[in-house]
């Protein structure tokens, strides 16, 4: 039924058809049509309806087109091998399925919905269809394992560096890789890694950007914590020129990194951070330590200095300002 009432709206734009004109066309009730209506826009679909007009269909979310996407990339690595599923569990369970299946470096899976997205120290991540970027980056660099968190750093640089340059969006990166708009998150940065001994074999980077979600989209549990780039721009999103120019970015930045190491990586995140100098505390998996974040280290390690002088060396841990 969906199509056929996007069908009928499609023959009808910039009009507004009555629920009585639509219930008999699809032959189905009043009640149904609303129904299908709210189905619709939890889609990313948009109406107007005003009492005895009926429904007016204002905004239609655009599909992940890879023909598009693969046009409008300027990039040699990074997407030379494009993944695009309607749904997934996750697109890092693909990833490192298909990494096994001999994929290359580069590899970009895409989904419009994730069923069972991740983030984090095994949170959650909210995914809904059609409304924002779920997507993993397959990465081989011939680094030492040690060295993997470096990454998760470069990986949030790129990514603030896209949306401050291609929407003027004042986004800072939250230690080590969310992304925060005036303290509520819009991104969060995942990297899973496969070694061994001190061997690195290969690198999936999720990334998770909420791009045109509106406020009812979140869950309640994240109403105050999250926002998307729609609500802060003020208008939907182009999500193909979003994902272009962030593996544009991501890439320049990958060779840059492969050819001078660390050094210009660190400089870029401390630049675009909020999370230096200043009263926090981080929970990791030992408890919780409280202290001032000074520096990243050579390493990609957060210093920490606790108010007894001691500087702790940290890499991953959850940050409470």
């Amino acid at each position: 039924m969906n199509k056929d009432l996007l069908e009928l709206f499609e023959n009808n734009l910039e009009q507004f058809v009555s629920g009585e004109e639509i219930s008999q066309k699809l032959n189905c009730s009043r009640t149904a049509v609303w129904k299908q209506i709210q189905n619709l826009r939890k889609l990313g679909y948009e109406f107007e309806a005003v009492p005895r007009k009926g429904y007016r269909l204002v905004y239609a979310p655009a599909k992940l087109d890879p023909v598009k996407l693969t046009a409008q990339l300027r990039t040699k690595i990074m997407g030379s091998s494009l993944r695009i599923y309607d749904e997934v569990d996750s697109t890092q369970n693909l990833a490192h399925e298909l990494v096994r299946q001999g994929c290359p470096e580069g590899t970009v899976i895409l989904a419009e919905e994730q069923t069972s997205g991740r983030g984090r120290m095994g949170k959650a991540w909210h995914s809904p269809k059609g409304k924002g970027i779920w997507m993993s980056v397959i990465l081989k660099p011939h680094i030492p394992l040690k060295q993997t968190s470096q990454l998760t750093l470069l990986t949030a640089v790129a990514l603030c560096r896209t949306l401050r340059k291609g929407l003027g969006i004042n986004v800072g990166i939250k230690w080590p890789n969310d992304l925060l708009i005036d303290g509520r998150k819009i991104s969060g940065i995942l990297l899973e890694s496969s070694g061994e001994d001190d061997r690195l074999n290969y690198v999936v980077a999720g990334i998770g950007i909420s791009v045109n979600l509106d406020a009812a989209d979140f869950p309640e549990a994240l109403a105050e914590q999250a926002t998307s780039l729609r609500i802060v721009y003020g208008k939907p999103l182009d999500r193909i020129d979003i994902i272009c120019r962030f593996l544009e970015e991501f890439e320049d930045l990958y060779l840059l990194y492969l050819q001078q190491g660390f050094s210009p990586i660190r400089t870029l995140w401390e630049a675009l951070t909020i999370s230096l100098n200043r009263p926090l505390k981080i929970r990791t998996h030992d408890g919780w330590i409280e202290g001032t974040a000074e520096n990243i280290d050579d390493a990609g390690a957060l210093t920490v200095k606790t108010a007894d002088g001691e500087r702790i060396k940290l890499f991953s841990g959850d940050i409470q300002f």
